[in-house]
């Protein structure tokens, strides 16, 4: 019934399987990969015709984890998956991104790419797994898809690389990498790192690509088995439309693009294309369409821009090959905030706002694996104001969320630990203009953000974004590229870091890949301007501040013992409400009797910390204290003294000589020094009120007192 195809290999010391044939037969290319007992199934479809009215490719890649895949139920009310969480958006991109270079040129068929983690081990990541899946049923699927592409993670444990680490693994790894490319070259680069060497980084990425070989190789003995015949596709001979749009457009352009203003530039460029449409896209029959002569007429532009840069080594601004365009920071410009950062690179702009918070702001993270606490989070916006255009205002789309995590990436490493830093921390950046790369303006606009808030960050950080132009042999690295560089050019390669190393890379590529070479001469470039941007930086501020903000919260971590947590926290929660109510101050309580006591008051803080201790504290023998009487009865009387804690003072203990009643000499609620003096047989306190003198709660001497 099932015409079943299977490949089987070691890799990275387990078992990896990719099946096909068996199940979703009716979509264009169905593949299951296991690797471990992780198991994630890929679904290609592709329409027939091209989608109309379309001037790019209509790819979607979706990857969505059910619950069922670690044993769990979902949350919530409705107790089903739901949107797509951050996680699943940011493996989807992760996948999207080096397949999507492959597919033929011209090619503009809507294409879906679904990915369904089925069986998760708690080992294997499925990122990785998904993406080789991904690879495997394009592969079989008949599309025109140039593959295939291999994955894999990378760790760096104890001066060793390790090939897709467990999960286990990855907590001693300084080091979270994954590399996806073909057979020849690499296309695309995710890093999370701790300040580690461009060499290290650039070993990681060809260690990962050598890694990855024997993936190809499966999926392509797989597809000899069980491919679809290749859909006959021919791209539209443009050669004439091209050479039509040169001579209408290519002294214009090289006008437009000699100017150095982004506005005055863009404009400049918008009237040769105005004036190219009017002249190409008529009612004619055979006539070129509006999107044929705008395809044509952006590879006009590239060419143009990419001739310029290869042959004089002069860029779109004027500026060479390696220079970083000026830079301007300031931090604390907004009076209530507890930490802000503006920073500027040429015509790109990030606002940047740290917030500190307590352990009530954590985040949880609902994960196959669990659900984590997050203790910093970082999100980006991109309104479309800095662009200077109209746009939808919203929930963060895919490009937000992963601009926003790879900032994260690059500024996690340098965090402090929580139990030194005790704070939920939340940086926020507004990109308020943006030519090139608003997410590496990110990384330096949050690093300055932090540490006028005064977050004891490990080193300050730097990002800069890499550019690529290579024609045959011939190649060009860009420092810094401009959104026209970025959009014509054949990489983007992100580099954040230290002074001390690199803490996140991230590589795209649009042509089939690229070298060893370009990687090691690209990743020495940006070691350069980094270092360039971090001098910048340190005029503004150069390290944390030693206070932090009027207006943020202070946090007071004290040790309590475990026992007496329940003391604290009372009936139903009874002692702690009363605490936060009456003193105003934040209370959190873990299991281990780690107290967090939070406020932007000393003074709250103090009272709940003397609240706190007078509960879980012992009173100790020959201690002098002041309280109050809560009950007067005819042997003495009873006298809050510590806390909670009552003890009795025995009418023999008031005053000097026995008074005939003790209602002569206290009265309930009257405030009281005793010293402890004390417990009997059966535990209980013994006070004496009259050892110490009550108007100045000094111990009286012996000789006086007798």
């Amino acid at each position: 019934m099932f015409d079943l195809q299977k490949e089987t290999i070691e890799w990275g010391g387990r078992e990896l399987t990719l099946e096909t044939g068996k199940v979703a037969r009716q979509a264009d290319g169905s593949v299951v990969v296991t690797y471990g007992e992780t198991t994630v199934m890929a679904n290609v479809v592709s329409e027939k015709e091209p989608k109309p009215g379309f001037d790019f490719f209509p790819l979607t890649v979706n990857y969505q984890e059910k619950a069922f895949a670690a044993g769990k139920i979902p949350g919530g009310f409705f107790k089903r998956e739901g949107r797509p969480s951050e996680h699943e958006t940011l493996t989807s991109r992760l996948i999207d991104r080096p397949i999507r270079p492959l597919f033929v040129e011209g090619y503009k068929n809507d294409t879906q790419v679904v990915l369904t983690t089925l069986s998760h081990d708690l080992e294997n990541a499925p990122d990785i797994v998904a993406l080789v899946a991904a690879s495997a049923a394009l592969t079989i699927s008949g599309v025109p898809f140039m593959g295939p592409i291999g994955g894999a993670r990378v760790g760096y444990v104890d001066g060793e690389y390790v090939l897709n680490p467990t999960l286990d693994q990855m907590e001693d790894s300084v080091l979270d990498l994954v590399v996806a490319g073909t057979g020849d070259a690499v296309l695309m680069v995710e890093s999370e790192a701790k300040e580690l060497a461009e060499d290290i980084m650039l070993g990681a990425v060809m260690f990962g690509h050598k890694g990855f070989q024997p993936v190809i190789d499966a999926i392509v003995r797989l597809a000899e088995k069980a491919a679809k015949e290749p859909r006959p596709f021919e791209p539209a001979d443009m050669s004439e439309l091209a050479a039509k749009v040169k001579d209408l457009s290519a002294s214009d352009l090289k006008a437009a693009y000699a100017i150095k203003e982004k506005t005055e530039r863009r404009n400049a460029i918008d009237a040769v294309k105005a004036k190219v449409m009017e002249a190409l896209v008529t009612e004619d029959e055979g006539a070129p369409t509006k999107n044929q002569v705008g395809d044509v007429f952006k590879k006009t532009e590239a060419g143009i821009v990419r001739g310029q840069i290869l042959d004089d080594k002069v860029r779109i601004d004027g500026r060479d090959l390696s220079t970083v365009r000026p830079i301007e920071c300031e931090v604390g410009i907004l009076p209530r905030a507890h930490g802000s950062a503006l920073f500027t690179r040429g015509e790109t702009q990030a606002l940047v706002v740290a917030t500190l918070g307590t352990g009530d702001d954590e985040q949880f993270v609902d994960l196959l694996e669990g659900t984590v606490k997050s203790t910093f989070m970082l999100h980006y916006n991109f309104p479309p104001y800095s662009v200077g255009e109209t746009g939808r205002m919203g929930s963060p789309g895919r490009r937000e969320i992963g601009h926003g995590k790879l900032a994260w990436r690059a500024v996690h490493p340098m965090m402090p630990a929580h139990h030194d830093f005790p704070y939920t921390t939340r940086v926020v950046s507004e990109i308020t203009e943006s030519n090139g790369s608003s997410s590496m303006a990110t990384v330096c606009g949050s690093s300055l953000a932090l540490m006028d808030a005064g977050v004891p960050l490990a080193s300050p950080v730097a990002g800069i974004a890499m550019g690529l132009i290579k024609e045959g042999d011939k190649f060009a690295v860009l420092s810094d590229i401009l959104g026209d560089e970025d959009h014509l050019g054949d990489m983007d390669f992100k580099v954040a870091g230290s002074a001390n190393g690199v803490t996140s890379l991230q590589m795209d590529i649009k042509i089939d890949g690229i070298t060893e070479e370009i990687m090691k001469v690209a990743l020495d470039q940006a070691k350069d301007g980094r270092l360039h941007i971090l001098g910048e930086m340190a005029k503004a501020i150069d390290s944390a501040r030693t206070e932090l903000g009027e207006h943020a919260p202070r946090i007071e971590v004290i040790k309590i013992p475990v026992d007496k947590i329940r003391e604290v926290i009372g009936s139903g929660g009874k002692v702690i409400r009363e605490i936060v109510e009456k003193t105003g101050a934040k209370v959190n309580i873990e299991d281990d009797g780690t107290v967090k006591i939070a406020s932007s008051d000393g003074k709250a803080i103090t009272a709940a910390l003397n609240w706190i201790r007078g509960i879980t504290a012992e009173p100790e023998v020959g201690e002098i204290y002041q309280g109050t009487v809560v009950k007067v009865v005819d042997f003495g009387a009873f006298v809050n003294f510590f806390g909670p804690r009552d003890g009795l003072v025995h009418i023999s203990q008031m005053t000097q000589g026995r008074p005939e009643k003790s209602s002569d000499v206290v009265k309930e609620g009257q405030k009281v020094w005793v010293k402890l003096m004390g417990f009997d047989e059966r535990g209980k306190v013994r006070l004496s009120m009259k050892v110490v003198d009550q108007d100045t709660g000094q111990e009286i001497p012996k000789e006086a007192a007798e």
